[in-house]
């Protein structure tokens, strides 16, 4: 199990490391999915950081807990973007079928991290 932790933590941190950083060199990718009446720059920005040092958060066994629950809330908050990707009839993700993958998807990796969580 301490294995399996371990590669979990591994697996979430370059996962958001890497998502926070495209959205600072590659807002365009991102835009779509933020809603029109939020300001998509700022909102963009401001998610690849939290994304990035949240990722980080999970190489340091310090501050494994917290970086899971930012995570967590992180992925929560970004649910209903992702129930209201699969409403549009060209979804920002792709194809409608990936958009609604997605969903069961988020619900399996919030369990991961609800996993790590315990185990740190």
């Amino acid at each position: 199990m301490d294995i399996f932790m371990l590669i979990l933590k591994i697996f979430f941190g370059i996962l958001f490391c890497f998502a926070g950083i495209m959205h600072i060199i590659k807002p365009n990718i991102f835009k779509h999915f933020i809603p029109d009446f939020l300001p998509k720059r700022l909102v963009n920005y401001v998610a690849g950081v939290i994304e990035f040092v949240l990722g980080l958060g999970l190489f340091f066994p310090s501050t494994v807990k917290n970086a899971t629950i930012g995570i967590f809330i992180l992925m929560i908050l970004f649910l209903p973007i992702h129930i209201w990707d699969v409403t549009k009839e060209r979804p920002a993700i792709g194809s409608k079928k990936i958009a609604i993958i997605r969903i069961p998807l988020q619900f399996l990796l919030m369990y991961l991290l609800y996993l790590i969580y315990l185990n740190s």
